[in-house]
């Protein structure tokens, strides 16, 4: 007999006990107001056809799902050990609450990490090490502007990373900037576009432009160069980022679900409201490298001469060679580049594009840093890193590749309140970060948050400050590849430097010192003479 037939036969049998047992004491018949209840959700089972468990264990296997709906949680808080969780683990989200919040920060009897896995990473201090990180100056600042650029802009070593309004909420969008604003370090606003909530309090803004165009666009989606210097002349704006991919759907494009496209969202977009909106794979402004210079210097014309600079998750190698021989080519550079790594994401992504589409930081980072070396152009752009950037050993690590500065996007929700819940998507954050509902977006108090932010950047860049200052050298500019070591095996450790020696510079200009990795990039009829 199958769990079907005892639901119906128990059914029966305590309609007709009940209904008994009230012929000696009526008060029994209240209980009817229970049974009664579950018997028709029981039937209700029984005769519905989307659910298996549910149409053959009648009642019970409603228990499956709504464990299954609770799994997340009871992982994040019971089951999963402090180094396991995913995509950021207990030790890294404590770690950024303790800072945000102004606690002590420090670990107690020794590292959880398995320091003789394969993939362990240490940076190495030196027995001359610095005394203080004052001794290298508090707070260095990144100069980022090239030869044509006429407001070059003093920037933070480490900066919010790109997050929409749309995406993220109102108040989340407030509390990042006018924590950005008290801790002067700049708030990148997402390809969403400039919202009233990004200027409200003056951070400095890094105005990114998608393949969507929001905020300079046209009724058809194209490029809008009216729209566009109405806003790059504002004087928060104070660098110009033209997003080509992105980490967490590289070749994807953007996704905003209907449920966040509110009548506010739809005007600052310049889109109709209430619809899912798709932002193209690619761009139509330019469609090659050597129109998308003439683009770049375009904007840069339309802003009075601020920063322009692009974003990418490395895809295809090829790509990237071939920008670098139209900035030769027409001698238009950009004045940064920012490199997305395909562990980045902060929003709705499909789980193929997620997982599997789009190279890691680290290898599109030195990538990146060793072509522009290559071609005689790193000199000229700075290169900004984002993708799970959320220690000074994450900064140390990444400028020791390659990079002058660093962008984190988690880890600034991750300071204002967010918990991981992993529900970006569905318009359900409980804590009022990654939703448009009003009800949830009131859980989450600006002038509360602002700070919180404001002090993880502070603590972060003091960390990054002190490793620096432990490995002897006088400013982040002396990081390099030998500095930080990697297990790659049980008996086996090399530095970056070993794992990915330099590139000598200008090589990739002369063809008897193109490096053997790198000849299958040039084609003989493209060589530059």
């Amino acid at each position: 007999m199958k769990v079907r037939e005892y639901f119906i036969i128990i059914s029966i049998v305590l309609t007709v006990s009940i209904a008994l047992l009230a012929l000696l004491w009526p008060p029994i018949l209240w209980a009817y107001f229970v049974v009664i209840p579950l018997i028709l959700l029981g039937v209700f089972d029984l005769l519905q056809k989307k659910r298996s468990i549910r149409r053959n264990f009648p009642l019970i296997g409603r228990i499956r799902y709504m464990l299954e709906s609770i799994r997340p949680e009871i992982m994040q808080y019971f089951v999963e050990t402090d180094t396991q969780g995913r995509p950021i683990n207990r030790i890294l989200r404590s770690l950024v609450y303790q800072r945000a919040k102004g606690q002590n920060d420090t670990e107690p009897f020794g590292t959880q990490m398995d320091i003789y896995h394969s993939g362990y990473e240490w940076m190495e201090h030196s027995m001359y090490a610095k005394n203080n990180p004052k001794d290298i100056g508090e707070f260095p600042r990144l100069l980022i502007g090239g030869k044509d650029c006429k407001q070059p802009y003093s920037s933070s070593l480490l900066n919010i990373s790109a997050m929409s309004f749309g995406s993220l909420s109102d108040n989340a969008i407030m509390a990042l900037n006018k924590g950005a604003k008290m801790g002067n370090f700049a708030h990148n606003t997402g390809e969403g576009g400039i919202s009233d909530y990004h200027l409200k309090y003056g951070g400095d803004l890094i105005w990114q432009i998608g393949t969507g165009y929001f905020c300079c666009r046209h009724d058809d989606g194209t490029f809008n160069e009216v729209t566009f210097r109405e806003n790059a002349i504002l004087p928060e704006v104070k660098m110009i980022e033209i997003k080509l991919s992105q980490g967490a759907k590289p070749g994807h494009g953007g996704i905003l679900p209907a449920s966040k496209n509110t009548e506010e969202i739809a005007r600052i977009r310049h889109i109709k409201p209430h619809i899912a909106v798709h932002s193209p794979p690619s761009h139509s402004a330019f469609s090659d490298p050597i129109e998308f210079m003439y683009f770049i210097k375009k904007l840069r014309d339309l802003s009075d001469g601020k920063p322009i600079g692009f974003k990418l998750c490395l895809g295809r190698k090829q790509e990237f060679m071939d920008f670098c021989e139209a900035m030769i080519y027409t001698g238009i550079q950009p004045d940064f580049i920012t490199v997305d790594g395909g562990e980045g994401g902060t929003g709705a992504a499909p789980v193929e594009f997620s997982n599997s589409m789009g190279m890691p930081l680290r290898e599109g980072l030195i990538f990146v840093h060793d072509t522009l070396v290559g071609f005689g152009l790193r000199d000229d752009i700075k290169v900004i890193v984002a993708g799970k950037i959320i220690t000074g050993f994450h900064m140390a690590r990444a400028m020791a590749l390659g990079a002058d500065g660093c962008n984190s996007a988690r880890a600034m929700m991750l300071s204002i309140g967010c918990i991981q819940a992993l529900q970006c998507n569905t318009n359900t954050c409980p804590v009022g970060v990654a939703t448009q509902n009003r009800s949830l977006i009131k859980g989450l108090v600006v002038d509360d948050k602002a700070p919180r932010a404001k002090r993880y950047h502070e603590a972060t860049i003091h960390s990054f400050l002190e490793l620096v200052a432990a490995a002897g050298l006088n400013g982040p500019e002396e990081l390099d590849r030998s500095h930080i070591s990697k297990r790659v095996g049980l008996y086996n450790v090399q530095t970056y430097e070993e794992i990915y020696p330099y590139m000598v510079p200008g090589s990739l200009l002369d063809i008897s010192n193109i490096p053997e990795s790198y000849k299958k990039f040039f084609k003989l009829t493209r060589m530059m003479k």
